[in-house]
């Protein structure tokens, strides 16, 4: 006797209800990242009870920590959502699981332990929602729409990166630590909600559903389907995805190498477009990272800010990045990720060379610095989109041309672990690096430095 189906199952297993679902689990966790940097120094200060030199390098290592963590465990991630052949949902849970106990952790810590303690559980939560929540997207919408689909969420993530510092100052100013996270909490319990009520397309089409097409399969598996029966019916395609020419370039060899059979991915790393975007998301991670460990601190030091007003400071940077982002993952999907990221990349060499005129002072300077801040936000909004579309283009030909090679579920999960990897990695170098020069040489000749590293 075949089961009922679930209640309410066409809208959980909706693309709408799939993507928004996948998007707020990334702006969850970017605003509970987002969500402590401004108020690190005064919980550091208040609460464990350093001292204001040890400041900037303590807040640099809990950033350092949370990306480390993810570093390590975003290729597991990977692996596991590729051959996980049933749903993506339960790894997805406890991802949000991890999330729920770092928050705890943070409000309750009261030693530096129990705060990196916290800040490994956030990066593993990070690793398993990044990885599995876009390999999920593509799952959902396939590769054709990939692009246009992570611009809006990225776009809407967005707006996580703008609203966590802020909402975290002023509700730390006026509530303290349990209004910040409380506030963290409320939006845990949102994302819980969402992540159990989703149903994935191919559970949906096990009771009849089909959405996707005539078949119920997802856009995944019907882009599979239609590679297998290429020109079955007596004449090809105008334009096929890839044409015969390619087939030899992206055509993979018998491997016998066990860590290649394990993590298929790695084989793709021979092709240098792959290692490029892989770079390219490196430096935009450093870069981003840079900002969330020094703005903080410049805006104490320059400025004698509260965490309130170090809060709102980060809309200089964040606004750009909202309004600019969206339209520059259109921009990519029209003209490609490359003259995106050769320009992007190229206009960040100036604005990072302008912050050398950041000083302390009033009003003036304030205006000036976050004049400077929104400059560097226009070009962190063109390079957000370029790494991960070139990326996901390049594996997508291997695995068309090799469907056999990577499993039902293709190598999406494992690079998107990849990424977020490399990411994570340049989220852990940033305040390292920025926070030892920054004590070092200044806050000027830091970013001499930086933009020094971007050129190379």
């Amino acid at each position: 006797m075949a089961k009922s189906p679930p209640w309410g199952l066409k809208w959980r297993s909706s693309t709408l209800f799939i993507v928004s679902t996948v998007g707020i689990g990334l702006f969850t966790d970017l605003f509970l990242y987002g969500i402590i940097v401004p108020i690190l120094p005064y919980l550091l200060v208040n609460r464990i009870h350093l001292s204001h030199d040890q400041i900037q390098s303590h807040v640099s290592g809990l950033l350092a920590v949370y990306a480390g963590a993810s570093v390590l465990f975003s290729p597991p991630a990977g692996i596991v959502a590729d051959r996980l052949s049933n749903s993506r949902q339960l790894p997805f849970l406890l991802g949000l699981i991890a999330l729920l106990l770092a928050t705890l952790l943070l409000f309750l810590g009261q030693s530096i332990a129990v705060l990196v303690f916290a800040r490994v559980l956030q990066g593993i939560s990070a690793a398993v929602v990044w990885t599995i929540g876009l390999a999920l997207v593509l799952d959902t919408v396939g590769p054709e729409r990939l692009g246009s689909t992570v611009g809006s969420i990225f776009g809407f993530i967005s707006i996580g990166e703008l609203a966590a510092p802020v909402l975290g100052g002023v509700v730390y100013k006026k509530a303290g630590y349990g209004g910040v996270f409380g506030m963290g909490l409320a939006l845990l319990a949102v994302d819980f909600i969402m992540r159990i009520l989703l149903i994935e397309k191919k559970v949906a089409a096990r009771y009849g559903l089909l959405d996707a097409g005539e078949d119920g399969n997802s856009s995944q598996e019907q882009d599979r389907d239609q590679e297998n029966q290429g020109g079955q019916d007596g004449h090809e395609e105008e334009q096929p995805l890839i044409r015969k020419q390619e087939v030899d370039q992206y055509k993979i060899p018998e491997v016998r190498a066990k860590a290649v059979r394990l993590f298929p991915i790695i084989y793709c790393l021979k092709d240098p477009r792959l290692l490029t975007a892989l770079l390219l998301a490196l430096v935009q991670a450093t870069l981003l990272a840079t900002f969330d460990a020094t703005i903080p601190t410049v805006g104490q030091e320059y400025f004698g800010f509260t965490s309130l007003e170090v809060g709102l400071i980060f809309i200089a940077l964040a606004l750009p990045l909202v309004i600019g982002g969206p339209l520059a993952g259109w921009l990519v999907d029209k003209r490609g990720p490359k003259p995106a990221a050769v320009f992007g990349f190229g206009y960040l060499v100036p604005a990072l060379i302008l912050l050398r005129l950041a000083r302390p002072g009033g009003t003036h300077q304030i205006v000036v610095y976050c004049a400077l801040l929104a400059l560097n936000g226009v070009g962190m909004a063109v390079i957000g989109s370029p790494s991960v579309v070139d990326a996901s283009y390049v594996v997508q030909m291997y695995d068309k041309a090799n469907p056999d090679f990577f499993g039902a579920n293709g190598p999406y999960a494992q690079l998107y672990g990849l990424n977020s990897m490399v990411f994570s990695a340049g989220l852990s170098l940033g305040p390292i690096l920025s926070g030892g020069l920054k004590d070092v040489l200044g806050y000027g000749n830091m970013n001499l430095v930086v933009t020094y590293r971007l050129i190379l």
